[in-house]
């Protein structure tokens, strides 16, 4: 069983459900008192979460370098970057250490071209549906296009993100209406929702909707799960 590394803590309310996940895997694959080798290093939100809103993305590219780089240290023998958004400086991270990053937009393309959907609805931090590294390496790499929500929806959906889920906060209100832009983008042609922040999964699910949905939390976790036992029968 190979080590899965955790850089996680963006914010520890999804990082929390990564640990479930991942352990639940290996015992499912596994069976009996089975558990994942995981080592983790969480990084102060707050502190991420004020750089971010300041646009310090170099200073955020030391942090995830010196977390990722304490991981390897520790034995870990592939990351997580445990947050769509951070993958913003996935390029930065990858080019300080020696293990290999399974990086969460790559994981997603796969079950989304499994499902035949080509041009899904990105959900997201207003970083990860504004910024085009994310859409980018979707479209260069995979081939698929992804649909924005309207700017006003942008907004709302990254104050619910920051203001609520980070929080540990679930309200009946915000999954009407992110069910609601959905709905608005199924209209405009969405054939899928990609839920492309690791938080979005504590709020919708695929009960949400009848188009395909796309977790990445469950893909990433269930990705390193099939990595770390790769050499297992």
């Amino acid at each position: 069983m190979q080590t899965i590394g955790l850089l996680g803590g963006m914010s520890w309310e999804s990082s929390a459900v990564y640990y479930k996940l991942i352990n639940e895997g290996v015992r499912e694959r596994l069976g009996g008192l089975h558990s994942a080798r995981i080592v983790l290093w969480s990084v102060e939100f707050q502190e991420v979460a004020r750089r971010q809103a300041a646009g310090d993305w170099d200073a955020l590219a030391e942090m995830m370098i010196d977390g990722a780089r304490a991981l390897e240290r520790a034995g870990a023998e592939m990351l997580l970057i445990c947050t769509n958004t951070m993958h913003k400086l996935a390029d930065e991270v990858a080019a300080a250490i020696a293990i290999p990053i399974v990086h969460i937009a790559d994981i997603a393309a796969v079950a989304i071209k499994a499902a035949n959907s080509s041009q899904p609805l990105l959900l997201g931090t207003r970083f990860t549906m504004e910024e085009p590294f994310y859409r980018d390496r979707m479209r260069d790499r995979h081939g698929l296009a992804l649909m924005r929500p309207s700017a006003d929806d942008e907004r709302m959906v990254h104050s619910i993100i920051y203001d609520e889920l980070c929080l540990g906060v679930v309200r009946a209100e915000s999954k009407a209406r992110c069910r609601a832009v959905i709905e608005a983008a199924r209209k405009q042609g969405a054939d899928g929702v990609i839920l492309g922040c690791t938080e979005l999964d504590l709020l919708l699910s695929q009960s949400d909707t009848d188009l395909p949905v796309f977790d990445t939390t469950a893909l990433h976790a269930a990705a390193a799960v099939e990595r770390s036992l790769a050499d297992r029968p």
